[in-house]
């Protein structure tokens, strides 16, 4: 695995296609949206409002958590909104449920990264080279590249 670029949040006409599936999910048109996105609510750490942010989902876990990754790192607004009040809605489709955001490991981080490119590998090769990583396909640096970046877990509560 090799850095080639620092990840830039996309700008202009990028970011509104970034943004469509958050205007799909709050037209209540969630359903059109594959599972592999989620819609994450979370509470702004300055300002207090909520914030959206559509995420693709790396694992749907069988107790009905969700992780995703941070492509942009820990620079990210929703990842740092979400270590300073853990509290959240997601959605994927049309169920939304409340949940609490906890940070993985390094090393479940890693693992993660090299089972998702073992499920998906032209998504998980786009999804290194979104984030700045050159890959050789390997799992070794799918595991490095998931060292590297900040996995959430989303946990549903009561």
């Amino acid at each position: 695995m090799k850095k080639i670029q620092k990840p830039k949040p996309p700008t202009g006409f990028q970011r509104l296609l970034w943004r469509l599936p958050i205007t799909l999910f709050r037209a209540h048109l969630g359903f059109l949206v594959t599972k592999r996105i989620m819609l994450l609510t979370h509470t702004g750490r300055a300002s207090g409002r909520p914030r959206h942010a559509a995420l693709e989902v790396v694992e749907h876990g069988d107790d009905g958590s969700i992780v995703a990754a941070s492509g942009f790192g820990r620079a990210a607004d929703w990842y740092k909104n979400v270590r300073k009040t853990p509290e959240v809605t997601i959605q994927v489709g049309s169920r939304a449920h409340r949940a609490r955001a906890s940070e993985l490991s390094t090393e479940e981080g890693g693992d993660l990264m090299a089972h998702y490119a073992m499920r998906r590998p032209r998504s998980a090769k786009q999804l290194s080279r979104l984030m700045g990583f050159e890959v050789d396909g390997s799992a070794d640096d799918f595991r490095e590249v998931g060292r590297a970046i900040p996995f959430v877990r989303f946990t549903p509560t009561p």
